[in-house]
């Protein structure tokens, strides 16, 4: 495990996508291991998950915690103990704080079931199909103080059928997210990401000294 990048995942439900993460990760795809995974719901399945392939799961009880800037410090406390270097959305239902934000500025990862900009917050296939998109599809972006603002890393694209519903077209999106959210913890492990402004930058080849390139890359404004 020495060297390779050590992801937190936080997740409020059944966790597909940190399925996908953890059977890259096993499977050598992603040069990573997950050290903790992070869940506001008790019962979410995700922590189960976790569980069963060795990784610390905790429930985070939101109740026990007045305000979400003091469950944020939290999780940060565990993130930080377990020496998180990127924070991986999979389904997680709240906001961070500015506080979580700046903590790990440019190394918060998110997956959303749309083409950003458009369709951003919740139900966004429903959104797409209400409007009369023609494609739709998903994007792995990084996190900032807005929501699905962020600079965007990489998408997949998803045509829309005529007969679509919410349901077919969440389906078909998913199993692209499970593709695309490895490949861009990928991207970030072997240090190829450079953010500049708006805009997120791919470099072709894989640095040679990742480890301390990717925390440069992931930085840089």
């Amino acid at each position: 495990m020495q060297g390779r990048l050590r992801l937190g995942v936080l997740a409020s439900g059944r966790g597909s996508n940190l399925q996908a993460i953890i059977d890259a990760c096993e499977g050598g795809q992603v040069d990573a291991v997950i050290a903790l995974v992070i869940s506001d719901v008790a019962e979410a399945y995700a922590l189960e998950r976790g569980r069963q392939h060795g990784i610390e799961a905790v429930f985070l009880d939101p109740s026990l915690h007045r305000t979400s800037e003091e469950f944020d410090a939290a999780a940060i406390d565990l993130l930080r103990r377990h020496e998180v270097e990127l924070v991986c959305l999979a389904g997680f239902m709240r906001l961070l704080s500015p506080h979580f934000i700046r903590e790990y500025r440019n190394r918060i990862m998110n997956i959303h079931p749309a083409l950003l900009p458009a369709f951003p917050g919740l139900h966004a296939q429903r959104q797409a199909l209400r409007c009369g998109a023609k494609v739709s599809g998903c994007t792995v972006h990084f996190v900032d103080e807005g929501v699905d603002t962020g600079p965007i890393i990489i998408q997949a694209v998803v045509h829309v059928l005529d007969d679509d519903t919410e349901e077919a077209l969440s389906a078909r999106i998913l199993a692209h997210e499970h593709q695309i959210y490895p490949q861009a913890i990928q991207l970030f492990a072997e240090g190829r990401l450079e953010i500049r402004g708006r805009r997120v930058l791919c470099h072709g080849t894989k640095t040679s000294q990742a480890h301390d390139k990717r925390a440069w890359g992931a930085m840089n404004p």
